[in-house]
């Protein structure tokens, strides 16, 4: 958290630095108002009515402050927000394959959503109040003291108790957001589940575990946050037992002090009010210093920093000049053996393919040769070096992937095809030809720039793997490995795309399919079966 408010150190002062000029004018008014009384009482109308317009005056310099303050503050949390959900997506793009993958999606998303939310809440909001409370405390303090240097330590004296309170139920409070912050990524990654699973449900008759299952994860979120808050409550509350104490304590002194004659009768009405200040003040510390442990555990998230600028790009491997080499190859899900010393050669500008039954490992073999699944045994070789040796980002500089479920985003179909890249026109139009995608453009009024809807949404299955073709070939990398990349595709257009990677000279191709006919088998180099 300090590692934020230190980054925006200068928008944070500037509301700082309202907030004391708005904790002192809201301090002054404590002696106006004994000024004011001080004039009833000596029947002075004069005088009174001077006093009077100083706090029309001041309460209007106080609405500004606090426009201003409301403002400035608003600023600075929406720069620290913005930076919090920076450095969690270097957070995740920190993470390998197998580290990404183990979490859900959607308890990524409570990252960005509900998690950033509860920083905001129980950080930034906690440490702007706790600066308000300081401020104002403070502010109080010093027109206390002005009134008679005894009543500052008699008030203090008196607070100590709210001092010391919060230490004894930090950690209690911090397992608690712990707890809440777990459920909460629990509920929100079943309820994408459920989400995901709508029209399944809906076809097999299960709309009762759909409302069962929101219902559920409802609760999911809410019993966690329940019992932070009605704790917090009850701890809260103990501490304004003290805080009511505390003043009644003070007013009592300030009460003696006057009977004794040692200040006019006017200031027991202010100093009631600023001694109530210094104590609220101290009380609501205590509150927000424990809210900032239940922020804690959404800050422990987030392991890498962003720096704003671009990452630098890691050394590429070499271009393969002669053949990528799979010697004894093991790997396992858990206890599951997937691939069992396999053994194949993929020379540079070949084609080949991959079949079998599902769940023999063809899928794995391309995230393997990918960098993506570390824990293998046996060697991949480029050229005769390790792959190990290289990063995934390092691999994957001369690959392109076609994966099996093709994932768009949400723009237009130009946008994924280029991924913000630029090509010259030759090469776009080279792509579309080469994917089959040319024809359905035809069609299209936008053509190019056509939206493709939410995860391609608005495009059949077969338009989607042609815009992955395009984009796997535009980006012209010498290696392409092709899940079932051409498997929605009908025969015509399958011929299309297949004819044009198999032409290709330069292209070192390996294909994953589950049906190969005969035919079909005669077209590549080689075929492995898995």
């Amino acid at each position: 958290m300090s590692y934020y408010l230190k980054k925006f150190w200068r928008a944070n002062l500037l509301a700082i630095v309202l907030q004391v000029l708005l904790s002192f004018t809201y301090a002054g008014f404590s002696l106006i108002q004994i000024q004011m009384s001080q004039a009833i009482i000596d029947l002075d109308l004069r005088l009174f009515a001077l006093w009077m317009t100083a706090n029309i005056l001041g309460w209007c310099g106080y609405f500004l402050l606090d426009g201003l303050l409301t403002l400035f503050q608003g600023r600075a949390v929406r720069k620290m927000n913005n930076a919090v959900r920076r450095d969690m997506a270097a957070t995740l793009l920190q993470k390998s394959y197998g580290e990404y993958h183990a979490q859900d999606k959607g308890e990524y998303l409570s990252w960005f959503t509900t998690g950033v939310d509860q920083i905001e809440q129980n950080g930034w909001q906690a440490f702007f109040s706790f600066t308000a409370c300081i401020c104002n405390t403070l502010a109080s303090m010093v027109m206390l003291s002005s009134l008679h240097w005894s009543f500052l330590p008699a008030a203090l004296a008196s607070s100590l108790v709210i001092i010391a309170a919060p230490k004894l139920f930090e950690k209690r409070l911090q397992r608690l957001g712990e707890v809440c912050a777990q459920g909460q990524e629990a509920a929100v990654s079943g309820l994408k589940d459920l989400l995901g699973g709508y029209d399944v449900l809906r076809f097999f008759g299960g709309s009762r575990r759909f409302s069962r299952g929101v219902e559920s994860a409802s609760d999911q979120i809410e019993k966690p946050a329940y019992q932070k808050t009605y704790k917090q409550g009850f701890i809260y509350d103990g501490i304004g037992v003290a805080n009511i104490l505390s003043q009644l304590i003070v007013a009592l002194y300030v009460a003696l002090m006057v009977f004794w004659g040692k200040v006019p009768m006017s200031v027991f009405f202010g100093s009631g009010q600023l001694s109530g200040n210094i104590s609220n003040g101290l009380n609501n510390m205590a509150r927000h210093r424990l809210c900032f442990s239940t922020s804690r555990p959404y800050f422990s998230r987030i392991t890498a920093r962003d720096t704003g600028s671009a990452p630098a790009s890691p050394d590429s491997l070499k271009p393969v000049e002669r053949e990528i080499a799979v010697e004894n190859l093991t790997f396992r899900y858990g206890e599951k053996q997937v691939l069992n010393a396999l053994s194949a050669t993929f020379e540079k500008g070949g084609k080949y393919a991959l079949t079998g039954p599902s769940g023999c490992g063809k899928s794995t073999l391309l995230k393997l040769i990918l960098g993506w699944l570390p824990d293998y045994g046996g060697s991949i070789r480029f050229d005769g070096r390790d792959a190990k040796a290289y990063t995934p980002e390092q691999l994957q500089h001369q690959m392109s992937y076609i994966a099996q479920d093709v994932f768009l985003f949400n723009t237009t179909i130009r946008d994924n095809i280029t991924l913000g890249e630029e090509f010259t026109e030759e090469q776009m139009q080279k792509a579309l030809q080469d994917s089959a995608l040319a024809g359905d453009l035809a069609h299209m009024p936008l053509g190019l720039d056509t939206p493709v809807g939410e995860e391609g949404s608005a495009l059949s299955g077969g338009q989607k793997q042609r815009v992955a073709i395009a984009r796997a070939l535009i980006h012209d990398r010498s290696i392409l490995l092709v899940d079932e990349g051409t498997s929605a595709l009908d025969q015509k257009n399958a011929d299309i795309v297949e004819k044009s990677l198999l032409s290709n000279p330069d292209l070192t191709l390996i294909l994953v399919s589950h049906h190969l006919t005969e035919e079909r088998q005669k077209q590549f180099d080689r075929v492995y079966r898995l």
